[in-house]
């Protein structure tokens, strides 16, 4: 790659970044921790008004002197009722849902707040914002990371004036960061990691972080071999002291139980650990986000607070099972450790020429 500008992940003394786990696990004590021990952490804004991201963007400035990232989810358009109708009846046979609703997660307020009280990054999920937007974070010192799951969505981005790529590959645990939702797309392999970074490699100019299924040091060391400047890792710190990741969830995670790909609890494509709900709901589940995922959040808070695990979204990545329950701060150094001898056990093996 021939970019040479500078970003704040080439100054990184561990090449890791904190994915922004929304809903729970994100905390500033997490960010916090990843940071101190070298990485870069992000702040989750997702499903938080202005005002809750603003008190968490406090306690985090408050603990350390770092620079950190805030993560915003990108609107998209509003789900028309028939669409998503048979679905809520098929579910509220079983179970008390809430209303199903429209909004845009407090967009214009949190890009109000960030440009008022500026972060070194703000990353993107779920699209792409304007040039326009971008050159007002921009215009306040942020750097913008634009989370990518194609060639495709990577090219708008640049044209974008993004700084950074997050390359998602299919083995990434929550949300699918795909610009735009279709079921057409189902019948389409999703790019893997590995794939995806080679394909970014060759058409973009751009630093790319790598996100999806790692969770060690040899999964990271392959990351950096093949082309990334940095990896963001969420599952592997759900397990963490720090995270605040619920007791039914924490519990799921570490397990032998495979992943799957469902909209089952949000109208929109993630990766959990398979349970129940997800197997028997998943076929009939439209894309409807985030209209489904508020009709669904009554029915799961009373899940997890019952500890049923099988009516839970469990969002994970598909190497869950080999998440340790570490401090974040020792996981980091160990992780850092663990990538340099995979590195060298790596260079050591002797290519022979043909």
């Amino acid at each position: 790659m021939g970019q040479t500008r500078t970003v704040i992940i080439d100054e990184l003394r561990v090449p890791i970044v904190l994915a922004p786990m929304a809903g729970g696990p994100s905390t500033p004590e997490l960010t916090v921790a990843v940071t101190e021990a070298g990485g870069f952490g992000i702040l989750a804004a997702g499903y938080l008004s202005a005002t809750e991201v603003a008190a968490r963007i406090a306690a985090t400035r408050a603990a350390t002197d770092a620079a950190f990232g805030v993560n915003l989810f990108v609107p998209g358009p509003a789900t028309p009722p028939a669409r998503f109708a048979d679905y809520l009846a098929e579910i509220g046979a079983d179970h008390e849902l809430g209303a199903p609703r429209y909004d845009t997660d407090d967009w214009e307020a949190e890009l109000d707040l960030l440009t008022e009280s500026p972060v070194a990054v703000v990353t993107c999920t779920f699209g792409c914002p304007t040039g326009a937007e971008v050159a007002r974070l921009h215009a306040v010192g942020s750097e913008v990371w634009v989370t990518v799951t194609s060639v495709a969505e990577a090219l708008i981005a640049v044209d974008a004036g993004a700084d950074v790529l997050i390359a998602q590959g299919a083995e990434a645990g929550g949300h699918r960061a795909t610009f735009t939702d279709r079921v057409t797309d189902d019948a389409v392999d999703p790019l893997g990691l590995l794939a995806l970074l080679q394909l970014l490699d060759a058409a973009v100019d751009l630093p790319i972080v790598a996100t999806g299924g790692i969770t060690t040091g040899a999964g990271i060391a392959a990351a950096l071999a093949a082309g990334a400047a940095a990896v963001q890792l969420g599952t592997v710190f759900l397990r963490c002291p720090e995270a605040g990741t619920n007791p039914v969830h924490r519990d799921a995670v570490g397990t032998s139980e495979p992943t799957m790909l469902t909209r089952a609890f949000t109208g929109r494509r993630a990766r959990g650990v398979r349970n129940r709900f997800m197997v028997e709901h998943s076929a009939n589940a439209p894309v409807a986000y985030p209209e489904i995922h508020y009709a669904t959040a009554p029915l799961r808070a009373r899940a997890r607070a019952a500890g049923n695990r099988a009516d839970v979204n469990l969002w994970a990545g598909q190497t869950q099972a080999l998440t340790p329950e570490l401090p974040a701060g020792d996981l980091v150094r160990t992780l850092a450790a663990d990538t340099k001898t995979a590195l060298d056990k790596a260079l050591s093996r002797r290519i022979q020429s043909c």
